[in-house]
């Protein structure tokens, strides 16, 4: 096969060659994107889900989908350890710097940066090590008040007030939601509510792992009124072998049924993984059709390049506890665990392995799907540790 020409992309956040298995939750957004530009009511969306199970691609796809409709798109990324406050300012900055258009005045657009700039206060906001300026005096009395949930509603709402009278609608796509804390999801939940309630034209798309529910219930009951949690999971075996099987037909190549299926159980249906052992297999396949026995090889050469580089970045990130602590949790299975069978089997009781397990929460590498239990957030992972590790 011509490596050139190879159709699949195994990278963080990289669209595939075919969407597959994802329709009804995009759909699920375009209908918010079009109800919200024609003024009626729609939910906002947080999609759910396992690293490696598209959540990034869809909310590009989203973006894609919102910039066609002549929304005006911006995307952030929260990461663990920065808070959303600054994250906000550079994404409200941008979206109204562009709604105030040259030889229009339009006064809500005004003072959303007015606002925006009381919101700013006397905090040094850079980019590349340039300070950010708005150019206006602050607007007294709006999102000044220092309790930032308040704040935040006061901001965003006045950007949602400027980009009704600009006639432009704003979607906000935030991943990696679970990193926000508390109270800043709370305030973000919050903001969107006023947001909502007045019938503004802008949306929130987060995406999260799957804690981000809990979270956002938990920081504010009415959350699942307001947002709507699809969860991503991995991909049916039919949808699974559309991922695969029509990328390399629009090449005008061939892959037999016994490949398909090395791949679907290998990948478990995981769409990441789909696009490794896919772009693994085209390059390992001569002439124009892939065999099982590709399949089979591309699986050797997918899981060392997975575990030299996916896992590996992840292992490294951990403590010599947290790493034996994923040991034991691996060694009971793939699934949902109870914490104390964990505890248990490294011989120590759940009460001191609580710090070590809300650690590894934090970091992304575990989850609680209920009270008392964890679970990998990446999947594959436990065949990961235990090729790394040897218990005692």
């Amino acid at each position: 096969m011509d490596t050139y020409s190879n159709p699949f992309n195994p990278g963080a956040g990289v669209s595939p060659p075919e969407l597959a298995g994802r329709s009804e939750v995009l759909e699920q957004a375009v209908t918010a994107l079009e109800r919200t530009k024609r003024g009626r009511h729609a939910k906002s969306l947080m999609i759910l889900g396992l690293r490696g199970v598209g959540k990034t691609v869809l909310l590009n796809e989203i973006g894609r989908e919102a910039n066609d409709r002549g929304y005006l798109v911006e995307q952030i990324e929260a990461r663990d350890g920065e808070g959303l406050r600054q994250l906000l300012i550079h994404a409200l900055r941008r979206v109204l710097l562009k709604l105030d258009r040259p030889g229009q005045t339009i006064e809500a657009v005004k003072k959303g940066l007015r606002v925006l700039r009381s919101f700013i206060g006397r905090i040094t906001v850079s980019t590349g090590g340039v300070d950010v300026t708005l150019g206006v005096d602050p607007e007294p009395g709006h999102a000044d008040s220092g309790d930032f949930e308040a704040d935040v509603k006061v901001v965003l709402v006045a950007t949602a007030q400027a980009a009704k009278e600009a006639k432009r609608p704003v979607v906000l796509l935030i991943d990696e939601l679970q990193y926000v804390s508390r109270e800043e999801l709370a305030a973000l939940i919050r903001g969107m509510h006023a947001v909502n309630q007045d019938g503004l034209p802008l949306l929130l798309f987060g995406a999260g792992l799957p804690q981000l529910a809990g979270q956002a219930g938990d920081a504010k009951s009415y959350a699942e009124r307001l947002f709507d949690f699809p969860r991503l999971d991995r991909l049916e075996k039919e949808d699974a072998y559309k991922a695969i099987r029509e990328p390399v037909e629009v090449e005008r190549a061939r892959i037999d049924d016994g490949a398909l299926e090395e791949i679907f159980t290998q990948t478990r249906g995981y769409p990441y993984f789909l696009q490794e052992w896919g772009y693994n297999v085209w390059n390992i396949a001569g002439g124009d059709a892939i065999t099982e026995g590709d399949a089979k090889v591309a699986t050797n050469q997918s899981i060392r390049k997975l575990d030299e580089s996916f896992f590996r970045v992840r292992f490294d990130r951990l403590t010599p506890l947290e790493r034996e602590y994923m040991r034991y949790l691996a060694e009971l299975g793939e699934g949902p665990q109870r914490s104390s069978d964990v505890a248990k089997a490294m011989n120590r009781s759940a009460r001191s392995l609580g710090p070590t397990r809300d650690n590894l929460i934090k970091k992304g590498m575990i989850y609680a799907p209920e009270h008392g239990q964890v679970a990998f957030t990446v999947p594959l992972f436990d065949e990961f540790m235990r090729r790394e590790m040897r218990l005692p």
